[in-house]
């Protein structure tokens, strides 16, 4: 019976489950996984990082984009808890990411071992998967069941600590083989119950002005074509969350945009307020898709479809509960009205063209605005202009977010836009696009953060250099971290404490890492900043003096009202 060390069958496990990129950042306790990553044929490329945190949004970035697990490693204590955040905004997105933690020895626990720490309990309530391998022989289980864990039911992330003596210990070759069908997410789609499916055809025939919200889950599943059919036949809006963006393209007559108070708008959410029954699919009815669940008004009649069935019924009174993946579910739902008569005059599209007109017509006025410092809305109005229909947008939570969700419109399904809306950290949007390159290499790959954002992240600059990664990045420099200050000035009388910051030259930063870089102050300036740096072969970034965000109108509902 013939063995490898560890090391050597954690590199072969994840050659069998297809990997081809690793992020992450080297320690003393990942020494055997590294020499076994330098000696084997593999075929894995190893992208160093600069931070933990980074490697996990790149994973992060590469899964969104790619369909497959994203992996990212780094070594124990300090490794352990940077790389934490990232994997805890995959779970919660129901991104499949995969984060290995070197530990130390079995032997030195108790002992007072150099970053030691309880890495089990750490990740057990943050992640859909948790095991810290304490035999060797174990290792290729634990790599099955993490792999299955990410990419079946709904997906997350998964987390597994690899001591440094179970990577010198040996585990049997005949033990090594995966489930190719775990590679990638959806794997192994559980299809509805058709009972559920004949009541939900019901109560959508019957509803007046029924309205469609997708979330997350529609993107994932890859249901755009049958999402379209069903839409179609019942000539209803299809509003979004903020992660459903892709769910249809936007030049879809049926495509209403983005609701809720982060990126909704007043005409987006009348549409909403209006319905007398509203199908959620892949969505859980958060606060924020919601308004702090005003929108869809209670007492409105609920369909919900979700492969988890935790999410169905936990903020609406649920009508019909359709458990499944949502591919599988529109096509039997879809068949189903087929077979009742098929389409049903709705006046969906109508309502649909009437609500952006006017979410347009008021945007584009400020769009057009020359002033100084420059308008967000002229940001994204240029980079409309500039950038081809498949880019891939990933933008912070702060500034960028509202703005790109509400007014940046993506003519493609499928996953054109990110942002990590479950946990809302800064710091993620560079680190992303950087994995989402790796992920979809053909695709043009815009970063757009804040200066506060920007501050988190910046030593990934080095990174993109090294690798020569082609991102575009955006920074709205606006010296304050704006989201809190505008909700001081709208929710606590304007008594502005601890957001101000001085403001950075971010295009001489980027330079001194050897990034292309342009600054621009003036509305007429920024159209051809933004072009030389599309146009430019490697990364660049075009910093960008912008309005702040408690002096501007965003499409954020609070700060409105």
């Amino acid at each position: 019976m013939s063995s490898i060390s560890g090391a050597e069958a954690m590199v072969r496990m994840l050659q069998l489950y297809g990997v081809k990129h690793i992020f992450g950042l080297c320690g003393d306790t990942s020494l055997p996984l590294y020499d076994a990553l330098c000696r084997l044929d593999h075929g894995m490329q190893h992208i160093l990082t600069r931070d933990e945190r980074s490697a996990a949004y790149m994973a992060d970035g590469y899964a969104r984009v790619s369909g497959r697990v994203g992996v990212c490693e780094g070594p124990s204590g300090g490794g352990a808890t940077y790389i934490l955040p990232g994997l805890v905004e995959a779970s919660e997105s129901s991104v499949p990411v995969l984060g290995i933690t070197t530990d130390v020895s079995t032997t030195s626990r108790g002992r007072y071992a150099l970053t030691a720490l309880d890495q089990e309990a750490l990740f057990r309530p943050l992640t859909k998967c948790n095991e810290v391998i304490d035999r060797a022989d174990q290792l290729p289980q634990a790599v099955r069941r993490a792999f299955r864990a990410m990419t079946t039911g709904r997906p997350g992330a998964a987390h597994l600590g690899l001591p440094f003596d179970v990577q010198n210990d040996p585990v049997p070759e005949e033990a090594l083989w995966g489930q190719p069908e775990h590679a990638a997410c959806p794997a192994w789609r559980p299809g509805p119950d058709p009972q559920a499916v004949e009541r939900a055809a019901a109560a959508l025939l019957a509803a007046r002005a029924p309205v469609i919200v997708c979330g997350g889950g529609v993107v994932i599943a890859g249901a755009a074509p049958e999402l379209d059919r069903l839409a179609r036949m019942l000539d209803a809006p299809v509003a979004t969350t903020i992660s459903g963006q892709g769910s249809l393209g936007e030049e879809h007559a049926l495509c209403l945009g983005v609701v809720g108070s982060n990126g909704g708008t007043p005409p987006t959410r009348e549409v909403l307020a209006a319905a007398d029954l509203v199908l959620f699919i892949g969505c859980r009815a958060g606060s924020v898709t919601t308004e702090r669940w005003r929108f869809p008004r209670p007492g409105v009649r609920v369909v919900h479809i979700d492969i988890d069935p935790m999410a169905i019924g936990a903020n609406y009174p649920t009508e019909v509960g359709v458990v499944s993946d949502a591919k599988l579910a529109l096509a039997a739902l879809a068949q189903e009205l087929a077979g009742r008569g098929g389409s049903r005059p709705g006046g969906g599209a109508a309502r649909v063209r009437e609500a952006k007109a006017r979410k347009l017509a008021a945007y584009r006025a400020l769009a057009e605005q020359l002033s100084a410092p420059l308008l967000p809305e002229r940001i994204v109005a240029e980079l409309q202009r500039l950038l081809p229909r498949d880019a891939v947008l990933v933008c912070d939570p702060g500034t960028p977010c509202p703005y790109f969700s509400a007014y940046y419109e993506f003519l493609e399904p499928g996953r054109h836009f990110i942002s990590n809306r479950a946990h809302g950290a800064l710091g993620y949007a560079m680190s992303a696009a950087v994995g989402a390159h790796f992920g979809r290499p053909g695709a043009r790959i815009v970063a757009v953060m804040g200066d506060g954002s920007f501050g988190f992240t910046a030593g990934e600059l080095e990174t993109i250099v090294r690798l020569r990664v082609p991102v575009l990045m955006v920074v709205i420099s606006n010296g304050t971290y704006g989201w809190i200050k505008a909700g001081q000035k709208a929710g606590f009388e304007g008594r502005y404490f601890a957001v101000d910051f001085d403001r950075t030259d971010h295009a001489r930063v980027a330079e001194a890492f050897g990034v292309r870089a342009w600054r621009v102050e003036s509305a007429e300036g920024l159209g051809p900043a933004l072009a030389a740096a599309a146009a430019h072969g490697g990364p660049a970034l075009v910093d960008i003096v912008a309005q702040p965000l408690h002096e501007a109108r965003a499409p954020v509902s609070e700060w409105v009202a």
